[in-house]
């Protein structure tokens, strides 16, 4: 047990401030090996995780690195930094506190190196980045604890297996290691608990309390959700009003595409001049800085945001949480909540705005979820490969390393846990000769066995593992800058969105319309241009997919007898569909086709996720191929896959043979793009495909074009390497998301309800207004081209 040194004590005392008991907890609990606390947002959790390190430093510590902190942000790590310094300052401990992260200087990163300080904040790629160096024993031997904060948004990416891989090799590197998870936000307390502990050890829960309900309502409006799309901008003038009412507003988006859409509305229906401002990812370093200070200094009334402004950063005096667009996942719902009333036991208060009509049924599963206190979350395989060959270069690069030493430590990172020695050392030989076709190539030739250990053929390739290292894939992106000497950043478009401006186009960026001048150096020059109705820059932002839970829920709803807590325009709209078809349930499939302007229409409402609803469209567009029933397009979204042709189905049944549907995807997969992209993430995760090299960062276009040559040299030449398999696993986990579809076969269990109508149903008809319909270039485009063709010859006497 830890006790807090006096000074401190004396220095929290004298505030009329008393530890709450899940701090005290920490203290008590300092020496387990793993523990993880769930604690909800504004309870202080961080300072808890910190406390037991402040107790064993001291006043006067000695020297030597003693507790690592990893934030997924960078942000975040500057933010605790400033926070530890009024309890150290004010107490008078002697304790240095550094971050160190890409924005780090290197004078200042190379000091840390030979001098570190007691308490390093940091990111899982800087962490990776130390441990390659050949003297991260010396830095890391007197280490005693790890702070991982967010946790659970790092167990979601490869970010978190990365970071998993790492701490296997801080426990050898200071045996006796202490680890600590910090979040807010967990479904599954002892699953986590499994990806946190250094197996086979047990990690300890620790659960705070939970604190009062959010106050959480959907927000009423005037004007009722469009039917489909919206963005949520039929709710402008009572989200202003509620601007208005509170001193600091976040007004989260799904998309940073959809957040600059709603802000440039918000900003023109902005009579009273309100100060508002806009933050997300693709936003220039300096402009979000310059919102973010604003924030702090509480010169904002409200700021439309992303998830960048997700995690635990407290940037103000936020007492209003706005979430425009079904949220998706009730955990990210929580995590938003709980930025407002930053506070222990004070409730958060949030208002949900659905885009559009199936939406507000949506939210109000949310809501409820929320009530109940119950989070969702999709199980995690095991560790991705790809990050695994990564590790094994960068264990490299810090010196020799035997190979049953290197498996043994793995295998004690959670994700790694149950990695087999096949697998391991198919990682190794690609490591080291580049797989069976790329043998022959030096370039991917980068260790070597000597003497029993393992180590680079080329000391100098180093410094570009050390370059490539990280999970995050850089997008294909360029810069946008205001025209003139100095000309101010503003973020980043896609390069595929910039190829389609000419000069005089006009797109929306941080918040204003610009005016697109030209490309200089691979940088968009731009100039300003109020007044415009512009495109939209086509951000990489996430498309979320529905949740598992969520899904449950809303089918859940759909059977109640009336639904009291649903305004009476979408309580109407349900009772429609009930009437003239039915709606859908979780153990059935309902399937609806009707006739609707000369094309027979077949929709399927699998509620399994918008990748895996547009999966499905392309798989069940192939069998009607095949069937002859002459489809010609499809349009998904999260609930249901609305496809039309020429045909009607008379029976679904065949279309949804699990086998068949399994070997469609094998034949699709084959040769689409879906799996280049997926392989080029991969393989420059793996090391394969460098994104930096000599120090410059490779454009997108050149990483493609190198990517697309190795993935259809591997396909042709060597079927069975390593990265082709993973590129699999990864298309099916990710775009394709194929077990949301077996999930939902294994749930109807061969029950569908085939409902032939007349015309469209209420719930098809918003269907029919979606964007992002997907043509079939098959036998029924073909037909359709030769009727118009003979008609029109008829029609010129010519038939």
């Amino acid at each position: 047990m830890s006790r807090l040194p006096p000074p401190l004590a004396d220095w929290i005392a004298a505030r009329g401030w008393r530890l709450h008991p899940h701090q005290q907890a920490m203290l008590d609990r300092a020496d387990e090996p793993s523990l993880l606390l769930v604690a909800p947002t504004g309870c202080g959790k961080t300072l808890a995780g910190f406390l037991p390190t402040l107790a064993e430093l001291g006043p006067k510590p000695g020297p030597g690195l003693h507790t690592l902190y990893i934030s997924p942000l960078k942000a975040l790590a500057a933010d605790i930094r400033r926070n530890l310094g009024a309890p150290i300052e004010g107490a008078g401990l002697a304790i240095r506190v550094e971050d160190r992260t890409g924005d780090t200087g290197a004078h200042i990163r190379r000091r840390q190196r030979a001098d570190p300080p007691h308490i390093l904040l940091t990111t899982p790629e800087s962490l990776a980045l130390l441990l390659s160096w050949p003297d991260a024993p010396r830095i890391f031997a007197g280490l005693q604890r790890v702070i991982v904060d967010e946790i659970h948004a790092l167990a979601e990416s490869k970010r978190g297996d990365q970071l998993m891989l790492c701490l296997a090799r801080l426990e050898r590197l200071a045996p006796g290691l202490r680890r600590v998870g910090l979040s807010a936000t967990v479904e599954d307390p002892p699953a986590l608990g499994r990806f946190l502990a250094c197996h086979p050890q047990p990690c300890a829960v620790l659960t705070a309390d939970p604190g009062p309900d959010p106050d959480i309502a959907i927000l009423d409006t005037e004007t009722p959700p469009p039917w489909a799309g919206g963005g949520g901008r039929h709710a402008i003038p009572e989200v202003l009003d509620q601007v208005r009412r509170h001193r600091t507003t976040l007004i989260f988006h799904n998309t940073r595409a959809q957040a600059e859409l709603f802000f440039h509305a918000l900003w023109l229906a902005n009579e009273d001049a309100l100060p508002i401002g806009i933050h997300h990812g693709s936003l220039s370093r300096e402009t979000r800085e310059r919102v973010e200070a604003a924030m702090v200094a509480g010169a904002l009334r409200a700021i439309v945001c992303t998830g960048s402004l997700d995690l635990g950063i407290d940037w103000g005096d936020v007492d209003l949480v706005i979430q425009v667009g079904a949220p998706k996942n009730v955990k990210r719902l929580v995590q938003r909540i709980g930025r407002a009333n930053h506070r222990y036991n004070a409730p958060s208060k949030a208002l949900l705005v659905p885009a559009n009509r199936f939406e507000v049924v949506e939210c109000l599963a949310a809501l409820q979820a929320v009530r109940d206190r119950t989070l969702d979350g999709e199980p995690r395989g095991p560790g991705p490969r790809d990050v695994l060959c990564q590790h094994i270069l960068v264990t490299a690069a810090a010196g020799p390393f035997g190979a049953d030493a290197l498996y043994a430590e793995v295998t004690t990172a959670g994700p790694y846990a149950g990695l087999s020695r096949p697998a391991f050392d198919a990682c190794l030989d690609f490591a080291a000769t580049g797989g069976y076709a790329l043998r022959a190539y030096d370039r991917w030739r980068r260790i070597m066995l000597r003497d029993g250990q393992w180590q680079l053929r080329d000391p100098r390739s180093a410094q570009a593992i050390r370059m490539n290292i990280g999970t995050i894939i850089d997008t294909e992106t360029l810069k946008v800058r205001l025209r003139g000497r100095g000309g101010a950043p503003l973020g980043e478009i896609e390069e595929s969105f910039a190829a389609t401006l000419t000069p005089g186009d006009t797109f929306l960026m941080a918040g204003q319309v610009v005016r697109y001048e030209g490309l200089h150096e691979m940088t968009v020059e731009v100039s300003r241009s109020p007044g415009r109705d512009p495109r939209v820059a086509v951000f990489n932002g996430t498309k979320f997919a529905t949740s598992t839970l969520l899904t449950h829920r809303i089918l859940d709803l759909f059977q109640q007898s009336r639904w009291p807590d649903l305004p009476d325009h979408t309580a109407d709209w349900l009772a429609l569909q009930r009437k003239v078809s039915c709606l859908p349930r979780a153990d059935r499939l309902l399937v609806e086709s009707f006739p609707h302007d000369g094309r027979e229409h077949l929709a399927i409402y699998g509620f399994a996720g918008r990748n895996a609803q547009q999966t499905l469209g392309l798989l069940l567009t192939k069998r009607m191929e095949e069937q002859r029933l002459d489809p010609l397009g499809f349009v998904a979204t999260d609930y249901a896959t609305l496809i039309w042709g020429l045909e009607a189905v008379t029976d679904p049944a065949p279309l949804f043979d699990p086998t068949r549907l399994r070997d469609g995807l094998e034949g699709w997969l084959a040769g689409n793009a879906v799996m280049k992209r997926t392989f080029r993430a991969s393989a420059t995760i793996a090391g394969l495909i460098e994104r930096r090299h000599m120090g410059q960062r490779r454009s997108g276009r050149q990483a493609t074009f190198s990517s697309d040559i190795l993935y259809d040299t591997l396909l042709r030449h060597d079927p069975g390497h390593l990265l082709l398999a993973i590129t699999r696993e990864e298309a099916e986990r990710g775009l394709v998301d194929f077990g949301r579809i077996e999930e939902m076969l294994a749930r109807i269990g061969g029950r569908i309800d085939c409902v032939r109508l007349p015309r469209v149903t209420p719930l098809a008809a918003p269907l029919m207004l979606e964007m992002g319909r997907v043509p079939i270039e098959g036998a029924g485009r073909q037909r359709l081209m030769e009727d118009q063709a003979a008609a029109l010859m008829a029609a010129a006497g010519l038939g």
